[in-house]
């Protein structure tokens, strides 16, 4: 997915961008969701988008959660 940051949203540590697009990609391939090859993205549904955040956010806890754990 595009990482354009054009919006007020940053990455704390911006190496951490294509370790952030590659888990985007494999959210999208466990949910289904088809990845267009040609860059555009505008024929993701929002539902689409939002099940991949919602995913991405929900995977980011847990490795916070586990890191905090000491595992």
């Amino acid at each position: 997915m595009a990482n354009n940051n054009s919006g007020s949203n940053q990455l704390v540590v911006p190496q951490a961008s294509a370790a952030l697009d590659q888990m985007k990609y494999e959210v999208a391939q466990e949910l289904g969701i088809a990845i267009p090859q040609d860059g555009y993205y505008g024929n993701i549904t929002t539902k689409d988008a939002g099940s991949i955040g919602g995913s991405i956010t929900r995977k980011l806890v847990q490795i916070a959660e586990q890191s905090l754990a000491g595992r």
